[in-house]
Formats: structure tokens, sequence, C-alpha cells
């Protein structure tokens, strides 16, 4: 069997991305249409020595092949050139400009998506949610530092959820999808999951084939690290300028939502639980971003959310209060549908949780009147429509804002909020 898309032609032979840049190395993913030897060349913009690196592509790795660029210079673009089976892309990445702790950070852009669907045309698995599919070439054109794919990057269907084959070819199909590959080449791309790339609709820890999902992620997503030693699963950190992006896995150790509330019902498993924690504590930037595929904090919600998990989620909000963590600001996706909302407490700054839903999914045409009216919603946000967000981070190091903005399709500003960074911080005694 294999993967058709109703939609946008598939990009044939060489498919490339642009994985995570740090200080002084920067990474490029590689899909090639069947195996063979790639030969990849890169040197500054600027001129200087050409270096060389050769790799394969295999059935193994569904042809695929990633190179992290190493022993290179902060602040500095480079030229590459990749060949592989007769044919040659060129293009730039760029390393982050380093800012000694204290200095001025540069200005900054996060793009942020959740909920791309590609159809399936084979009419025995019949569906067409997806469209506006230019939502990717707006994105592009905005210039984000970094793409942050928060869960149901592609949604998994009924032919793939017991055949890792199907799984493969479905990955392989959406990643050369046409209109993708300007953005993937535009800027640097991390990814987390949620329910649909990672299995069936609401999928928690007990899918069998949630390894074979895992090993298809991280072979499709080279985010800079994946997991603990002993503790698989999607999350991890990441680094940019003067902000720290913690990814999370809703998943790999999700208990059933219907799961009685117990004390060890859990969205995230203990070990990463107490990672998130130790790693915000160890944390001295000045914003922390967390990045989860399901809606950590909206209390209106009926459907999948971190309130379905009520003690873990007193447990996360107490800690986050009694141990001062300052600069938190959370991300979500899944509920085709976006919105900002700023939840109070007492004593302290009120979190901000920013969702983003759909890219090219079908949106939510009415959200229920208890999301219209929920009393954290920030006015004017609540949209229904196609769209990804972005934001943007500015000024001077005592002094940063953060700007929550929303654009439609077209790239179309929907609205937009500004907060100053030194406003998320906790009273000291």
């Amino acid at each position: 069997m294999g993967w058709l898309l109703a939609a946008g032609a598939a990009h044939a032979g060489l498919t490339l991305m642009h994985g995570y840049a740090d200080y002084t190395s920067a990474t490029l993913w590689i899909q090639l249409d069947r195996g063979g030897p790639i030969e990849v060349e890169v040197n500054a913009q600027t001129g200087g020595e050409v270096r060389h690196f050769s790799l394969m592509a295999g059935t193994a790795t569904d042809f695929t092949a990633t190179l992290r660029v190493p022993e290179l210079q902060p602040g500095t673009a480079y030229r590459y050139r990749v060949t592989a089976q007769g044919e040659t892309r060129e293009g730039i990445v760029r390393t982050q400009k380093f800012a000694a702790r204290g200095a001025d950070a540069p200005d900054l852009a996060i793009a942020i998506g959740s909920c791309h669907y590609t159809s399936n045309a084979n009419p025995i698995f019949p569906g067409n949610n997806g469209g506006d599919y230019q939502i990717f070439d707006a994105i592009a054109s905005k210039s984000p530092d970094l793409m942050l794919w928060l869960g149901d990057n592609l949604y998994l269907q009924t032919p793939d959820f017991a055949d890792p084959t199907s799984m493969a070819a479905h990955y392989r199909h959406v990643r050369a999808f046409e209109p993708l590959q300007r953005l993937f080449t535009a800027t640097a791309h991390v990814a987390i999951w949620d329910d649909h790339d990672y299995g069936p609709n609401d999928a928690d820890r007990s899918y069998a084939f949630k390894g074979e999902t895992l090993q298809l992620f991280q072979r499709y997503w080279p985010n800079p690290s994946f997991g603990l030693p002993g503790v698989p699963g999607v999350f991890g950190w990441v680094h940019l300028g003067d902000i720290d992006i913690f990814l999370l896995d809703d998943r790999f150790y999700r208990y059933p939502d219907r799961y009685p509330d117990v004390p060890e019902k859990s969205m995230f498993g203990t070990a990463q639980f107490e990672w998130l924690k130790e790693a915000l504590l160890s944390s001295h930037a000045r914003i922390k971003l967390v990045a989860n595929g399901s809606q950590m904090w909206n209390r209106a919600s009926r459907f999948e959310g971190l309130y379905q998990f009520p003690q873990e989620q007193q447990r996360l909000a107490t800690w986050l209060t009694d141990q001062r963590i300052d600069g938190v600001v959370f991300l979500s996706g899944d509920r085709h549908f976006g919105e900002l909302l700023r939840v109070e407490r007492a004593g302290t700054y009120p979190l901000y949780e920013f969702t983003s839903s759909p890219l090219t999914y079908r949106a939510v045409k009415s959200p229920d009147a208890a999301e219209r009216s929920n009393p954290d919603l920030v006015p004017e946000t609540l949209r229904t429509q196609r769209q990804f967000g972005m934001i943007r981070v500015s000024g001077p190091a005592n002094a940063r804002r953060i700007a929550f903005e929303a654009y439609d399709s077209d790239g179309t500003q929907l609205w937009r909020h500004e907060v100053a960074a030194n406003d998320l911080r906790s009273p000291r005694p």
C-alpha cells in the first residue's frame, strides 16, 4: 500500500530541512527517494576553507540522513551544497549569535504551530480535512529564527496504527510535500508530538507501537536531544539567545484520560516531571518557554488537557510558585483553534499559555460557550481559523519584552499582545 497526497504534489528526489543550530554547530536533515551516497560541502558565506562530508542514505533509515556540522563560529552564516542522485541543492544556515550573560541578546522570533494534515487520496480511507497550504510560505516570509512544531505535525491514520511500514511511508510522503519545502530551509526546526503523530486519537502510554512511532519521530525530527538515559521520549531542551525552551512529551508516559484520579495518574511520568522541575530550577534564561502538545491550564476545556490529571497539575502549579521560577510561559497546540490565556495566581505573576492551532487541519467552527466566556481568555485572541503563532522577544537585557502574535494562513495578523519580561517575575522575600 502506498500513500498518496490529495493536495499539493510530492517533492521528488532530494528533500532538505534545517535542524537546530546552536553556537558552534548546525544540523542538515536530508531525504532521498532511493538509497545512495550524499556529498555535502560547507563553508562560511564570507569565504574560507570548504569542508566536505560524505553520508549514506539506506533502507534502514527510510533513505534519510542527518548531518550535524561541527566546529562552526557563533553568529556566522554558512553556505552548503548537497549533492545526491544527480541533484544539487544549495542554501545557507546560521549559527546563533553569542551574548555573554548580562549582555544584550539579539531580537528573536519563534514561529509556532500544530495540526498539519495532508489528505490521503486512497478512496478506501476517505477524508479531506486539510487545506490552506500556503500557510507554510506565510511562515517562511516572517523570517523566524526557529520554527517550533507543537504536535500533530502529521496525522497517522487507520492504515498506520498497527503497521510500522505504513507509518514510515506516511512520514516519507508528508515530509516530501511540496508546500513545505520553502519553510524547511527558511529556518531551523524542532518539534514535539501529540496524539496524532504518536498513534491513534487520544492515544496514551498503553499504545503498543509507541516504540516504533518514537523511532520514526527521532528519524524525521533531528532535535538536539531526546529524553534521558534510560528514559525514552521526545522531551528535551533547546536554547535560543536568552530563551530556554523545554520540550515536553505528553504521550509516552500518559495515563489514559479516563483513569481514576489517583495520585500516580500522570501525563508526563515521574522521571520526566522531575526533569522538568530540575531543568526549570537550573535555568538562568530570562524567558522559559514550556512547550506541550496538550493544553496545560485551560479550566474551561472539556477535551484533552492537564486538567484531566488534577493532582499532577496542582503539584506543578504549587512547585512553580514555591520555587519562584521566573519568566515561565506555556505553549500548546491540539485544539483546532487558537487563543492566549492569562491565568492569575495568588501572590505571584500570571501564567500565560499561547495555544496555536490548526495549521492546515479543519478548524473548529465555534468553540462552546465555556471556552468563549473563559475568564482567563485574553480578549480578542480566541480565533477559529487556520493559523500560526509568532513569539517575538526584543529590547535590552534588563527590559526584554515578549510579543505574542497570531496570523492567518495568508500571513495577515489576527492579534498581538505584548508583556514585559520583568512582569513575569516572582516577588522576593
